[in-house]
């Protein structure tokens, strides 16, 4: 795993999400991409319950990624943020006295896995309740693990089939800081953000999935 940009895509006005979600499939084979299979991300958010502090109780997300399947990730909200394996989600059922699960908050996005050249591109369908929600699309440059050294090739890569949905600022991380290719957490925090964000927008008319 490389430097990921995960951005949310608007949906094309006059056009609904999964002709929106076709037509940016059709823009990746013309550039040469070639899908490689699908892929998913989710997250489920848990409240802290018998708070006796006084102290606002935190919010923790549970996340999961198909690219990591055997790994999942807890990330409080403002941190801290660790991975550990899928036994975590047992370990959240014994602590239900704890962490009380929001099931009305689980989100996801699901798509398409394109491969090109370096560029591993995924296209997905953000959900919540059965209603979908908006699209996401995550770009990762496999060969590099510096976002300085490859943020502008991102921004280029991104342009070509985004246009001028392709976000003016892909890369976040400060430069010169390494990445973490082997838990992710650098991209679930990115969905983690684009996530709550879509928690807060209006369902969009007729997005029932079906």
């Amino acid at each position: 795993m490389g430097v990921t940009c995960v951005c949310q895509v608007p949906v094309t006005e006059g056009k609904s999400v999964q002709q929106t979600v076709d037509m940016l499939h059709k823009k990746l084979e013309q550039l040469g991409a070639v899908k490689q299979g699908n892929f998913w991300v989710d997250c489920e958010t848990y409240h802290t319950t018998g708070n006796t502090t006084g102290q606002p109780s935190k919010l923790l997300y549970v996340m999961h990624n198909s690219e990591t399947p055997l790994s999942c990730m807890a990330l409080f909200e403002g941190g801290p943020y660790l991975t550990a394996d899928t036994n975590f989600d047992v370990l959240m059922v014994k602590l239900k006295s704890h962490f009380q699960n929001a099931k009305a908050h689980k989100v996801e996005s699901r798509g398409a896995r394109y491969r090109y050249c370096d560029f591993l591109v995924k296209v997905g369908t953000i959900t919540m309740s059965s209603s979908a929600r908006g699209i996401s699309v995550e770009v990762e440059y496999c060969a590099c693990v510096i976002p300085g050294d490859c943020s502008n090739l991102i921004k280029e890569f991104m342009q070509s089939f985004l246009g001028s949905n392709a976000p003016e600022l892909p890369i976040t991380k400060p430069d010169g800081q390494l990445y973490t290719p082997v838990d992710c957490m650098d991209t679930m925090i990115q969905y983690l953000e684009l996530f709550n964000k879509v928690r807060k927008q209006q369902v969009l008319p007729g997005s029932g999935v079906r």
